[in-house]
């Protein structure tokens, strides 16, 4: 921008050059958004931690994925602004990925795998698939059922279900009332179920 002002000495310049801080921000950003590209072309892949919707960790991840470069998000709290940018990403082509080893399993070399995941093991984990099957089919715990109920819904024979109704009553897991079996508060119990409900 130029501005004339009058003068009051003839060795001062009329005009008078204004540089403003529009075009110093126009140029940072150029520079940042060049900086970007030079990162997502660089790497394996991208890593995009709580972004909002307008944030330079997404522009990176975009030119990312133009480049066919892997691009990975954590996603943060639902209800934070702070998280809308992720969550809009993953929505996309981006992968979820949750620690290091994640990110590592995609851009690593072959071979390198995440652990496997899981939560804690329960007892009721470890029945063989027919025991779990004849404990699924009893009903919720303070109602009994006849051995032929139960072998009906665990979908077997009523002496294949009472001997693994004998077995899960050694267990903890059922015990005898009348002519019916009903569940154990042990094998109601989730220690890892949440407040309120399951």
């Amino acid at each position: 921008t130029t501005v004339d002002r009058p003068t009051r000495h003839p060795d001062r310049p009329a005009p008078v050059r204004l540089t403003t801080r529009i075009d110093s921000l126009d140029l940072v950003q150029r520079r940042f958004i060049l900086r970007n590209r030079v990162i997502a072309a660089l790497t394996r892949g991208t890593v995009v931690v709580e972004a909002e919707y307008r944030s330079g960790s997404l522009v990176t991840a975009r030119a990312a994925q133009r480049l066919g470069r892997f691009t990975m998000g954590v996603p943060g709290p639902a209800t934070s602004g702070l998280s809308a940018g992720v969550h809009e990403l993953l929505r996309g082509e981006a992968e979820l990925v949750t620690d290091a080893a994640e990110v590592a399993e995609l851009v690593g070399d072959i071979g390198e795998l995440a652990p496997p995941r899981r939560g804690p093991v329960l007892p009721r984990d470890l029945l063989d698939p027919a025991g779990a099957r004849v404990l699924e089919a009893l009903p919720a715990r303070g109602t009994a059922a006849t051995a032929g109920d139960i072998a009906r819904d665990a979908a077997t024979t009523v002496d294949e279900a009472l001997g693994r109704l004998y077995e899960l009553h050694a267990l903890g897991f059922v015990e005898r009332l009348g002519d019916g079996w009903q569940l154990t508060a042990r094998a109601v119990h989730r220690p890892n179920a949440r407040r309120g409900g399951a």
